[in-house]
This record gives C-alpha cells, sequence and structure tokens, in this order.
C-alpha cells in the first residue's frame, strides 16, 4: 500500500473533481506514479501528474517524466501512416502487395493497408518458431510475415495483432517514403511540434523514462486458441532476452512508444479536431474521418471482446472504456495506459501509469478519470 503522494500539474476552472477522482488512484492500492491529461479543441485543461518512476520510490514522476505506452502507440501509428497517406505515399484501399510485393505470398495478394490495420490480415503472430531476440531484425521479421500464410481467411473477422500490426505498418512506411515509422514522428511531426514522444527512444532520453512494474498475473485472454498463443503466449510472442536499453532504443511501432499524457493527448487532438495540430492542419479531414470509420466489427479471436476497428484505431460504440460519447476513438496499452479522442466535443485525453493492471483495455483508472472530465462539462 502507498500514501497518497503530492498531485502536481494544473487543471482549469471547473475541473477540480478530476484531480479529486487523480489523487484517490493511490488510496489504499500499490499504485505507483502516473499523468493524466486532457485538451478541448486543443488547448490543455488539465496536466496532471504524481507519484514515483519506480517501485524503489526514489525518484519523484515530474512534468517530464516519459513512460512506455504499449499498444496505445498504435493510435499514433495510425496518425503516421494518415500523414502518409495524405502526402501521396498510399491510398488506405491499396493492397499491402502495391507496395510491398512479397506479402503477396500464400494467399496474401488482397489484403488492403487498411485491413491490415484494423487487425484483418491474419498474421497476429509468427507461426514458426523463432528467437525471442528475432525480433530486433526488422529484414527477418518481415520477411517471415511475408511468407506466412493467414492464420484465417481474409473478410472473416479481426484477430488483434499486438506486435505485427506495427511491422507492417513500418514496412509499407519504408517502402513508400522511405523512412521508418519512429523517424517520420521525429521529423515531421513530433519534433517540429515540440511533442515529447518516440517510437525508437533515443538513449539520451532513457534517465528519465518511469519503469514499469509488472500486472500482478497476467491479463485474462479468455478460452485459449493457436491463434491467441502465437499472438501472446509462445516463447517468441514478444521482443526479449536483449535488456531494457535495446528494447527502447529500438522501433516496434504496435508496442513500445514512449511518452506522456501531455504527449499523448495532443497527438490525439488530431483525431479530435479534423486532422488539425494547434493551429496546422496535419492531417486533411477526410483523412481523419476514413482512420475512424468503422472497417470491421465483432468477437476478436484474440482479444475476449467484441471490438469495433477503424483503421489503427479502437472505436468506442458502447464500451464505455472513452467515456459516454460513442464515437470516440483511441487505444489502451497492456497495463492500462490509453490515449483517446472525441471528435463530437474536440476532447483529446490519455493516460499514462507504470504501475500495470492485468487490463486490456478499460482500465477502471482511466475509465473513472475520463468519466470524471464528462461529469464536468
Amino acid at each position: 500500500m502507498t500514501q497518497t503522494p503530492e498531485i502536481k500539474g494544473q487543471v482549469a476552472p471547473g475541473f477540480e473533481p478530476v484531480e479529486e477522482v487523480f489523487a484517490s488512484l493511490w488510496d489504499g492500492t500499490d499504485d505507483i506514479g502516473g499523468a493524466f491529461a486532457i485538451e478541448i479543441e486543443g488547448k490543455r485543461v488539465i496536466d496532471l501528474y504524481a507519484g514515483w518512476t519506480s517501485n524503489k520510490r526514489e525518484a519523484d514522476w515530474s512534468a517530464d517524466t516519459i513512460v512506455p505506452v504499449f499498444s496505445t502507440g498504435k493510435a499514433i501509428t495510425a496518425l503516421v501512416m494518415g500523414w502518409l497517406k495524405d502526402q501521396g505515399a498510399f491510398a488506405f484501399t491499396d493492397k499491402v502487395a502495391d507496395h510491398w510485393p512479397a506479402f503477396a505470398q500464400n494467399g496474401k495478394a488482397d489484403v488492403t493497408i487498411a485491413q491490415a490495420l484494423s487487425h484483418q490480415a491474419g498474421l497476429s503472430g509468427i507461426a514458426e518458431p523463432m528467437e525471442a531476440t528475432d525480433w530486433f531484425d526488422r529484414e527477418l521479421i518481415e520477411q517471415k510475415l511475408a511468407e506466412q500464410a493467414p492464420l484465417w481467411p481474409l473478410g472473416q473477422g479481426t484477430g488483434y495483432h499486438p506486435l505485427t500490426f506495427g511491422t507492417m505498418a513500418d514496412a509499407i512506411a519504408r517502402r513508400t517514403d522511405g523512412r521508418t515509422i519512429g523517424e517520420i514522428l521525429k521529423e515531421d511531426i513530433c519534433g517540429p511540434h515540440g511533442i515529447d514522444f518516440f517510437v525508437g527512444t533515443p538513449e539520451s532520453e532513457h534517465d528519465r523514462i518511469a519503469e514499469h512494474r509488472l500486472p500482478p498475473k497476467p491479463p485474462h485472454l479468455g478460452k485459449m486458441n493457436t491463434i491467441k498463443e502465437l499472438a501472446f503466449v509462445k516463447p517468441w510472442s514478444s521482443p526479449g532476452r536483449r535488456g531494457a536499453v535495446e528494447w527502447r532504443k529500438a522501433e516496434f511501432p504496435a508496442a513500445n512508444g514512449h511518452g506522456n499524457a501531455a504527449s499523448i493527448a495532443t497527438l490525439m487532438g488530431v483525431f479530435a479536431n479534423e486532422g488539425r495540430l494547434g493551429n496546422e492542419a496535419l492531417l486533411s479531414p477526410d483523412t481523419v474521418t476514413e482512420i475512424m470509420t468503422e472497417q470491421v466489427s465483432g468477437e476478436d479471436r484474440v482479444l475476449p471482446f467484441d471490438l469495433s476497428f477503424g483503421i489503427g484505431v479502437m472505436r468506442n460504440r458502447d464500451s464505455g472504456h472513452y467515456g459516454p460519447e460513442p464515437l470516440c476513438v483511441g487505444h489502451y496499452g497492456l497495463g492500462g495506459s490509453c490515449g483517446f479522442a472525441d471528435p463530437v466535443r474536440h476532447i483529446s485525453g490519455s493516460y499514462t501509469p507504470n504501475r500495470l493492471r492485468e487490463t486490456l483495455a478499460g482500465d477502471p483508472r482511466a475509465v473513472r478519470l475520463i468519466n470524471a472530465v464528462y461529469g464536468c462539462l
């Protein structure tokens, strides 16, 4: 159990109840540290942070603390792919193989970019046994995905792609733009706008990364099947055995983005504000609509949920994961982090803890905070 830490940051008048909810996250729990931020129409109204950067509780969480947010970064990757689409690199209706010819092998010739980015490609994990270190060899993983047959027929629903979502996105980006997802973020989106988010975090930033504490038990995946095993539980299902430094520096656009709540709230604001980042039109309104429009829905083969996917984002519908607005989109990451966007009220926000829970989506801490925001409107 921990004491309630000092709550730092700021809340705009009228949002004081959100600060109370944020402080209560430590009441009688073993939470460590975290941050929560909200923007409305691109203006920051909440930026709260508190606690400690590790379980040792020796260093305070500060305004510039960043933390791994796992699959929350998929929504940021979707933003990058939207930016590339607007640059004329591709259309979401293009076949993946139009830009990556080797991908057409073993029945994947008709997979579109939109389908690949909405978890329909049938490549939720690597089917053939390999080493966990192989994930750090980008070309090898792309070769394995290009050669692999889909785990289910195209057009027959989804199976969440924990890591391979990012591999496919990055492969398309590199073949159409010449740069990785992380490089595009640094050079054209986050870097020029002073946004503190990385895919491929330089070692110079590692001293301010909060250490995460793993959940007390694995997430509940429901009844196990081969597809779930490949996605999450095989010894080679995720990168391993290269150490924290190499994992942070590597680019896994589906899984190892590093940032804080303020930076993610700003990036998600692009979806909440018809493509605008501040006063700049970063994405076209048509591209934002395309990304947020349902591509597929139904019972997922990997996650134990009935899901609705846009292009790289999860749609709220009636789940309540992102508050009461059905048209919200967003993404959760392993353990509780999330980013979301409400295109109706032009709200964007994020929650970034380092005490991970066993939830895969709809972490109760994030849901309480988001609902508290809507209660203040």
